[in-house]
């Protein structure tokens, strides 16, 4: 009877998957390949796991206030909340002068973070470019502190053994031929002007930058992107010929219908899924994410990317949840990357830096369980998650809530048995283990410690009595 259900479960399979085949739309602009990249700059992406995200731009010189008056809602956003006309916003250029800004500082404090890779903002949404840009006024090297921060902050970043990638809005507030919907022949000809214009800035990006690893794009939900999926294709055509091996997130691209990240035939477009914005997959339900490489970005308070003057509007997560999220993220072979909003000054804040030490502590002892490590496929537990180094094939249990009687439940597939546990860097100090029922095992655990720690699981191949009739 066993055998008939699965004979038939994989008829039914391969009858729904020919379907599936058949059924899939004729795209000219969808996904380009399909499953993960395995080059060696797209492991190396992988490997890394945790990175830095960086907003700053003319928005942290008002840092959410403007005529007095706070607003709570996100700092970069606040031209568009408070009202503010295009022209006086814009003539902040004229007041960036962050004059405290030291790259190498920032890069250290990365490094001292644990951080492997950093995503900063060249363009965001008002359009104003961190870069002396030959295709607009609007930039960098017209404000009173003219530097090239761009530069800067690769050759510091480097320096540290850091990868660098750059964030770039196709929205524009800015610019006059930006449109949000294509509604007429003059919107059609404005906006094509504009995809020329962002299309040059990109290639001079890649052109002028080529340490860049990769290329993580926002502002592209409205229907005048979706509209043009065309262009979104050449662009990532254009990167990996002018970068061999630059990465480019799924956010840059619409198909020909207009579907996002995904086409529509359901497969990821571009290297690598970022829908994931202050959330993260569900840990038992999103499995699905494991087939694709992804990653999430996160804030330290709820909805702030750029700096805010009062955090105290909204609820700032603590060090211990911004880790766990980082360990949920890596156990579901994901990337991390948490955001930083540097003052207008060009200082970073003391509770982004507090953050930055603490979290880095914890990385200096147990960043073996994070970086290079994957999804490892076991029952999720309630204490914790499981990371598994692809390098070394270790394998790892990273524990959020240790059980109150002391006893850590490990359920390992039929064909494993838990064969030794330590906690890591302590291998000469093995705990008990005790084998309950098939397949599950209990490590009697030492006192709690007052912070998330990890245990390294040694396995064996479970005795053939063990496997399942």
């Amino acid at each position: 009877m066993k055998r008939m259900t699965t004979a038939l479960v994989m008829v039914f399979s391969l009858q729904a998957a020919t379907a599936q085949s058949i059924a899939k739309k004729p795209l000219q602009y969808g996904a380009h390949h399909f499953g993960k990249r395995t080059d060696s700059a797209m492991e190396k992406w992988r490997a890394n796991r945790f990175g830095q995200f960086i907003h700053w731009g003319l928005y942290a010189i008002p840092g959410g206030e403007w005529q007095g008056k706070i607003y709570p809602g996100a700092a970069e956003f606040l031209k568009s909340s408070a009202h503010i006309p295009t022209a006086t916003w814009d003539s902040l250029m004229y007041a960036f002068n962050p004059v405290k800004f030291n790259a190498g500082e920032w890069a250290k404090t990365a490094k001292r973070m644990g951080v492997k890779y950093m995503t900063i903002t060249t363009k965001h949404h008002e359009g104003f470019c961190m870069w002396p840009t030959k295709y607009t006024s609007f930039n960098i090297s017209n404000t009173p502190f003219k530097r090239d921060v761009l530069k800067e902050l690769i050759e510091a970043y480097n320096a540290e053994g850091i990868d660098v990638n750059f964030y770039y809005s196709v929205l524009d507030w800015n610019h006059p031929d930006w449109r949000y919907d294509i509604k007429s022949a003059e919107d059609s000809i404005a906006f094509r002007r504009y995809l020329t214009y962002a299309y040059d800035q990109l290639k001079e990006l890649a052109t002028n930058y080529p340490q860049v690893k990769a290329f993580w794009f926002d502002g592209t939900w409205d229907a005048s992107v979706k509209k043009n999926g065309w262009w979104t294709w050449e662009v990532e055509k254009m990167l990996k010929s002018v970068i061999p091996g630059v990465i480019v997130n799924s956010r840059l691209r619409a198909d020909d219908y207009g579907a996002r990240h995904k086409d529509s035939n359901g497969d990821l477009m571009g290297d690598y899924e970022s829908g994931y914005e202050r959330r993260l997959p569900d840990p038992v339900k999103d499995t699905m994410v494991t087939h694709w490489d992804w990653e999430a970005c996160m804030t330290i308070p709820e909805n702030q990317w750029g700096y805010h003057k009062d955090w105290s509007l909204s609820y700032v997560k603590k060090p211990a949840q911004l880790l766990e999220d980082l360990v949920q993220a890596v156990s579901l072979g994901g990337n991390f990357l948490l955001n930083f909003g540097p003052k207008g000054d060009g200082s970073i804040r003391e509770e982004e830096l507090n953050i930055a030490s603490w979290l880095g502590a914890w990385m200096k002892d147990n960043g073996e369980a994070i970086y290079h490590c994957d999804y490892l496929g076991w029952k999720k537990e309630d204490w914790g998650y499981y990371t598994k180094n692809t390098a070394t094939g270790r394998i790892y249990a990273i524990i959020f809530n240790q059980p109150i009687d002391g006893l850590l439940k490990i359920n390992t597939p039929d064909s494993v048995a838990l064969a030794a546990s330590f906690k890591l860097g302590h291998k000469n100090q093995p705990l008990a283990i005790e084998k309950m029922t098939r397949g599950q095992f209990v490590i009697h655990l030492p006192p709690a410690p007052a912070e998330p720690y990890v245990l390294v699981l040694e396995t064996a191949t479970a005795a053939a009595s063990h496997s399942r009739s």
